[in-house]
């Protein structure tokens, strides 16, 4: 998921925010503010909205926290860390690349948690310091914030450590798979049908508590429950994926006969006598013989129609040495795990400087709709 609002970097790490972010901060706002007076009417209308407001955004950078332990264990690991974000069912870490083992991925997994259940114990630790009484209702606005943000961390640690994946407790149950089978794939597959389990389990409780007169606290679980479904299915898609690409490299698959055209050739020739009329998509771009980048239907269409006789391929192309490569030797796999990342549909096959030829999505589905078709 990616973030239409940049907020700033930690660690090197990109914060931003999601647009769907703004509907749960102002639900919780909304539901702080009405709690705050409701427990507190003496403290008026205005007071209770000041403190939400505080306690929501205080709840917010927990969150951050809690992802930034995921990301600074997978930083200690090797592991690339793109961005975190901020949505609408809380935050999301990008790591570019999978643990390579079940110890990696057990210490990122855990990391979340320890870090929410540290941030709930220090904020009550803190309440505690200023003489509210556990399990007592807190008596001033400091102290009704500092509660509510332990009790809510505490919430979300344990939360997350339910044992289903993509939950931090589903990540958890993966390593622990791994480390007892050895098999990555096996574990990612259990993991993720417990997560299909723990979600069916979520829509359920949701729509009873719906019918039942819990109104949107009800949807809102069965939402969540929705999601967490939706992610368990496409972890499972995934990882049958992976098994059936297992064992395969780039220069297995990649097309080495490349269609060439000449850099000098206008948009309009190069659309009317080779996009349009060979049906493909992606092109070499040679300058008096030189390799000198990619063009595909993408860069054209991102420039007028009425400027496609005036503006020349060389004009719009890709560079060669500003496009993301694989050489031959890697993995089938990581070449899509970067096409997904770099959000392109085909990647140049580079070898010792030299152009050995393409590889991309339309190869990678056809092969594995011949393996499904074969049953391998």
């Amino acid at each position: 998921m990616d973030s239409q609002i940049r907020l700033g970097r930690i660690f090197g790490i990109e914060i931003g925010l999601h647009y769907s972010w703004f509907i749960i901060a102002l639900l919780i706002t909304l539901s702080l503010a009405e709690h705050f007076y409701q427990t507190n009417p003496a403290w008026g209308r205005g007071l209770s909205w000041a403190l939400a407001v505080l306690t929501a955004l205080l709840f917010f950078a927990a969150i951050v926290a809690h992802e930034l332990a995921h990301s600074v264990v997978a930083k200690t690991r090797g592991l690339p860390v793109r961005s975190i974000t901020l949505f609408a069912l809380g935050g999301v870490s990008r790591i570019e690349k999978e643990s390579p083992d079940a110890k990696t991925e057990f210490w990122m997994a855990v990391a979340g948690p320890i870090a929410s259940a540290v941030a709930g114990l220090l904020f009550l630790g803190l309440a505690v310091a200023g003489d509210w009484k556990p399990l007592a209702t807190p008596t001033t606005p400091a102290m009704a914030m500092l509660v509510w943000l332990g009790y809510i961390n505490l919430m979300l640690a344990a939360f997350n450590l339910i044992p289903g994946y993509p939950l931090d407790g589903g990540r958890v149950l993966r390593a622990i798979v791994w480390w007892v089978t050895g098999n990555a794939a096996r574990s990612t597959r259990i993991a993720a049908r417990a997560g299909q389990v723990v979600a069916m389990a979520f829509i359920a409780i949701g729509l009873l508590q719906f019918f039942g007169g819990a109104g949107l606290g009800g949807l809102w679980i069965a939402f969540i429950g929705w999601f967490l479904l939706d992610a368990a299915r496409a972890t499972f898609a995934q990882s049958e994926i992976t098994e059936r690409l297992g064992g395969l490299r780039v220069g297995d698959v990649m097309t080495r006969d490349c269609p060439v055209i000449d850099g000098r050739t206008n948009l309009q020739s190069f659309a009317d006598e080779h996009l349009l009329r060979t049906g493909q998509r992606c092109f070499i771009v040679a300058d008096n013989g030189v390799l000198a980048g990619l063009i595909t239907a993408h860069e054209v269409k991102q420039v007028e129609r009425r400027k496609w006789p005036f503006t020349l391929v060389d004009d719009v192309m890709r560079p060669l040495d500003q496009l993301r490569t694989v050489g031959a030797e890697a993995a089938v796999i990581e070449a899509l795990e970067v096409m997904g990342r770099e959000d392109v549909n085909q990647l140049p096959v580079v070898s010792n400087g030299r152009l050995d030829g393409i590889i991309t999505r339309a190869h990678i589905l056809q092969l594995l709709q011949t393996r499904s078709e074969l049953r391998v």
